[in-house]
């Protein structure tokens, strides 16, 4: 987002991302703290599945990008990191995402170390 951009919150309840052919496309942020991955892991899926339907099928869904903000005490506890990572390599500046740790004691792997902020 940049300065007055018009954003959309929504926290809690029944949310869901369904796009329908001709819609504008949007940027969503996503924001999740620990087992709160779930939902947001599944519009990650959803955003992947229309992403590579679009470039093998020539879909009419216009796509933005997504960004996924994902917090948890340690690297342990970030569920669906392999397969978060996953969906950032098949679709690179498409799907990124930010992993946060808060009290992780031991060394992060290499492969998470470029998204990982905190301690």
């Amino acid at each position: 987002c940049t300065l007055d951009s018009e954003v959309a919150l929504r926290v809690g309840g029944d949310f869901f991302f369904d796009p329908q052919p001709g819609d504008s496309p949007v940027n969503l942020v996503l924001i999740a703290g620990g087992v709160g991955i779930n939902p947001l892991f599944s519009i990650l899926l959803h955003i992947a599945d229309l992403h590579g339907y679009q470039e093998g099928k020539g879909n009419r869904h216009k796509l933005g990008t997504a960004k996924l903000y994902y917090s948890a005490k340690n690297t342990s506890e970030l569920l669906f990191k392999k397969n978060i990572l996953d969906l950032m390599k098949a679709f690179p500046g498409k799907i990124t995402c930010c992993f946060h740790v808060t009290q992780q004691l031991s060394q992060i792997c290499k492969e998470l170390q470029p998204h990982i902020t905190g301690k």
